[in-house]
């Protein structure tokens, strides 16, 4: 029994040896990076010193991507190792609701990672590794119930400290504190605790996603920098128009862009493209991002654990150089820099398009000792390859019907022949961040085709000698457009991937699927017990609910409002009597959305006393002097007036008459 016991302990210890002697893993995924956001990529303006220096010590791949051009669905195949329309998670949790100006019903849609599937976090952990995860998980649920240890993470309502609720518990931070920077302070506490096993950190970054909000220090830096560059040529921003319909003519263009409002947008679909690198409160993201890999490297030199941890660097989707949510350009540039993020040229599109911009993605791995470094590999990935990869990498074994769609890309690593075979797009809905029609698309060498799901149109491009998609091939090359389309059905039908489908006078839109709720009655209600004696009309924006909230941005009882229509302002008033014999002044608080400004305007009697766009995302206050209405009855009104039409809702608190 003695021997029997000391061959047990024996092993036991070699079990633990062996699990000691695995790599760490970091997974450095940045929100909205388009592939040339990053120096070693090629960009002139953002400084990326920290993420150059991992691309000399590993490996650079030219065509990696993401399996969606928006977040969620990407985020879930890196952890499944399937496509979206496999596990059915294909748009952003929880998702544009339908609009009533499009074509077809969004396909149907599942809202949260589905409990069946075993996270790479999950097998990692099966395997003797700590987890964690940092930022935006962006899946429906508490990564805790998918494999993760520890997890700080949530949306992001401003990058400086209040960051939104989400953080208010597990994020200590201060005034003046930046959201990346204390991000990366939780990512290194967890290394630090977990030095002595082997640890899986899912770093998130919610940066480099809106709202646009550099960290100071380095938006001056890059305000310097662009005042001494001279002049890009070529035009600030494009029109990108649907594809799926009519083509426009250069004189159309040219007048949609002079009626530059979102109803003519909408109806001729098209959208803006930024075309310039040159957007300082992005680069203030981008640097503060780069600072964070740097820390998280120099921590694990310090700690001895450089030589044994696998880093992989790369994003969620390509670049926001479409805006979210349709704007306009007729604005200074401070406010175009919280619109738009940047350039993806030469890549086209943007975030939320299966253009090359929307989902071609930086992807650099440091693999120590294992790989070549200052290697650039041609090899074609995508999200779903991490999974099976990795489980290589660490010498575990592979879990073929989990990361179905994976194929491990070790020999491309290790600069060995490598072709993973076709990869595919699918994505069923309307986009926030363009007028194009549902779509799916489909990568096999060169070539690439997509296929638009309102009239059947596809396009066709070669990659290899057009890598901004200006030359569409489906005309001139009629057969390899045929083939790729044969297979592109193929494989939806293999997935069961769901399609949009026509409205009709008795159709309904698709389990899953958001659809903007009716006005509520409780808004009339919620302005009483918000501000006794006040009144609301024309309000609109259901799909915000307006109404009150508990707490918002660092403030409890806030009232939200939304206009009416983009000409039509909410309005909040009351009749007063101002007091004779001291001064007396309307007192109150207004912010904005992240994702929308507004413009608030105060009228006395119907006179305009007050204009001011409401743009910084941060919490003001506005005091009207009533001085001069001492002993008079007198009406105030205060307006929610749209300056776009997108998230133009107004935050109220603390509304009240003061000395």
């Amino acid at each position: 029994m003695r021997i029997c016991l000391i061959v047990v302990f024996a092993f036991a210890l070699q079990l633990a040896a062996n699990a000691q002697q695995r790599p760490n893993i970091v997974f450095f995924l940045v929100d909205d990076l388009g592939q040339r956001d990053v120096g070693c990529y090629g960009s002139q303006f953002y400084e990326t010193p920290a993420i150059d220096q991992l691309a000399k010590e590993g490996v650079l791949f030219n065509n990696a991507y993401s399996t969606c051009h928006v977040c969620s669905p990407s985020r879930a195949s890196i952890l499944t190792g399937k496509y979206p329309a496999r596990t059915n998670l294909t748009e952003w949790l929880g998702g544009r609701p339908e609009r009533e100006y499009e074509k077809l019903h969004h396909g149907e849609k599942l809202t949260a990672l589905p409990d069946e599937e075993q996270t790479l976090a999950e097998t990692l952990h099966q395997h003797g590794y700590a987890t964690a995860n940092y930022g935006k998980a962006h899946l429906n649920k508490d990564p805790k119930s998918y494999g993760f240890d520890e997890a700080i993470t949530g949306w992001v309502r401003s990058y400086y400290y209040p960051f939104g609720k989400d953080y208010d518990e597990t994020l200590p931070a201060k005034e003046g504190d930046y959201h990346t920077d204390k991000l990366t302070d939780a990512a290194i506490d967890f290394i630090e605790r977990n030095q002595d096993k082997p640890f899986f950190v899912h770093l998130e970054h919610f940066s480099v996603h809106d709202p646009i909000q550099g960290r100071k220090d380095l938006v001056k830096k890059y305000t310097t920098k662009l005042d001494a560059m001279p002049s890009q040529a070529g035009p600030d921003y494009i029109l990108e128009p649907n594809p799926d319909g009519p083509a426009l003519t250069a004189e159309q263009l040219k007048a949609i862009a002079e009626n530059d409002n979102s109803a003519t947008h909408q109806n001729e679909r098209v959208w803006w493209v930024k075309q310039k690198q040159d957007n300082v409160e992005f680069a203030g993201m981008v640097g503060a991002t780069d600072e964070s890999l740097g820390r998280i490297r120099a921590k694990l030199k310090e700690l001895g654990l450089e030589k044994n941890t696998i880093v992989i660097f790369t994003s969620d989707n390509g670049g926001m150089a479409a805006s979210n949510q349709y704007r306009g350009i007729n604005y200074p540039a401070e406010n175009l820099n919280r619109r738009f993020s940047s350039s993806n040229l030469p890549l086209r599109g943007a975030k939320g398009w299966n253009y090359e911009g929307g989902i071609r993605v930086p992807l650099i791995v440091h693999w120590p000792g294992k790989i070549r470094p200052n290697t650039t590999s041609d090899a074609v990935v995508t999200g779903t390859d991490y999974y099976p990869t990795l489980l290589e990498m660490l010498d575990l074994p592979a879990l073929p019907q989990q990361h179905v769609d994976g194929r491990s890309f070790v020999p491309a690593l290790k600069a060995e022949a490598y072709d993973r075979g076709p990869i595919f797009w699918h994505f069923p809905h309307y986009s926030n961040h363009g007028f194009q029609s549902p779509n799916g698309a489909i990568r096999s060498g060169r070539y690439k085709l997509i296929e638009y799901y309102e009239n059947g149109t596809t396009q066709l491009f070669d990659l290899e000698t057009d890598i901004g998609e200006q030359n569409d091939l489906v005309q001139s090359k009629p057969e390899i457009a045929q083939k790729l389309k044969d297979q592109l059905h193929d494989w939806r039908k293999e997935v069961d991937a769901k399609m949009p489908y026509p409205k009709t006078s008795t159709s309904k839109p698709a389990p899953g699927a958001r659809v903007a709720i009716t006005k509520t009655a409780n808004l009339p209600a919620d302005v009483q017990k918000f501000a006794p004696g006040w009144t609301v009309k024309s309000w609109g924006g259901p799909g915000m609910k307006p109404g009150l909230r508990a707490r918002w941005n660092g403030r409890s009882n806030v009232l939200l409002t939304h206009p009416l229509s983009q000409e039509i302002p909410c309005i909040l008033s009351r009749t007063l009597k101002i007091p004779t014999g001291r001064k007396a002044a309307l007192k109150f608080d207004v912010n904005n959305h992240p994702n929308g400004n507004w413009t608030l305007v105060v009228r006395i009697d119907g006179n305009e006393v007050l204009k001011k766009p409401i743009e910084d995302s941060k919490w003001q206050e506005i005091r009207i002097d009533l001085a001069e209405q001492a002993g008079k009855t007198i009406l105030i009104e205060l307006e929610n007036r749209a300056s776009d039409w997108a998230f133009e809702a107004a935050y109220w608190n603390q509304l009240e008459l003061t000395d």
